[in-house]
């Protein structure tokens, strides 16, 4: 006859241990995922929100290069007069100035 050593009692301790630890594990998840202040959901809305600033950021600097640019440029005499001229119709004494608009 064989002798059957097999405890049930075990078994269900066992199965027992890794329904509890499965589900401290899952809810673990859940929390991590969706209810923590650092979870998943606000992590990936706060690197949506790094990406715009970042690309707000290029596009400003890519402006300041350009002021920066126009003030070195302005720094000339010459360049300021032209400039005043084109954009804000300043002119010389005894001198007329006709603007030609043409449309496109």
């Amino acid at each position: 006859m064989i002798k059957n050593n097999f405890n049930w009692n075990n078994l269900n301790s066992v199965k027992r241990s890794y329904l509890i630890y499965g589900s401290i594990l899952v809810g673990f998840i859940i929390w991590m995922v969706f209810i923590d202040s650092h979870s998943l959901i606000i992590h990936s809305e706060l690197n949506k929100e790094i990406k715009k600033l970042e690309s707000e950021k290029k596009a400003l600097e890519a402006i300041i290069n350009n002021d920066k640019n126009t003030i070195n440029k302005l720094n000339n005499i010459d360049s300021l007069e032209s400039f005043a001229r084109e954009n804000y119709g300043h002119k010389k004494e005894n001198e007329t100035i006709y603007i030609i608009e043409t449309q496109d």
